[in-house]
């Protein structure tokens, strides 16, 4: 019996639920989600609550049936309060900046660097921290993660960028002989 899986979903009065086969469609206003089961649960909304059971108690089917409960919690999440990670900039002469549909990053390498935001994401910049929003959980992170990719942080004097939750383990460094 999957912990996970057995929970109801209860969807607030906004956003609308509705089941086309293996497609389940959420809309709360402009933003509409969809999530394809590709058949391997099955699922029911009444009562503005959204269960689903497996289709039988096979081991793979059960995984399937706490993976799709929790993807389908996370798009009712992401159209209720939506996403945010936040990422730190440490460097002398690091920055950050958005112009347009573009973040642009100085981050110690000969040249900026124009990252290209996605459709779907905001991302503000204020002082040294990059705030990346949206309602899509594996998209904000993907994004973070591409971000914090250019130049992740180094152990000496932690350079680089990091998310503001994560500690470094910083190193010695070298010391010279007597």
């Amino acid at each position: 019996m999957s912990r996970i899986g057995k929970q109801p979903i209860t969807i607030p009065s906004d956003i609308t639920v509705s089941i086309d086969g293996a497609v389940i469609t959420f809309t709360k206003g402009k933003n509409s989600r969809t999530l394809d089961t590709h058949g391997n649960v099955s699922c029911d909304f009444k009562d503005g609550v959204l269960t689903f059971s497996p289709l039988s108690q096979e081991k793979q089917d059960r995984a399937y049936w706490g993976t799709y409960r929790a993807l389908a919690n996370n798009v009712v999440t992401g159209l209720v309060s939506g996403y945010e990670k936040k990422l730190e900039i440490n460097g002398v002469g690091y920055r950050a900046a958005v112009k347009g549909k573009v973040l642009e990053l100085q981050l110690g390498h000969s040249h900026p660097i124009n990252f290209e935001i996605p459709e779907g994401i905001q991302i503000a910049v204020e002082k040294n921290i990059v705030s990346v929003k949206g309602i899509d959980n594996q998209l904000v992170g993907q994004v973070s993660a591409d971000i914090r990719s250019f130049r992740p942080p180094e152990p000496y004097k932690g350079k680089g960028v990091k998310y503001v939750e994560e500690r470094i383990i910083r190193k010695a460094g070298k010391t010279a002989k007597k």
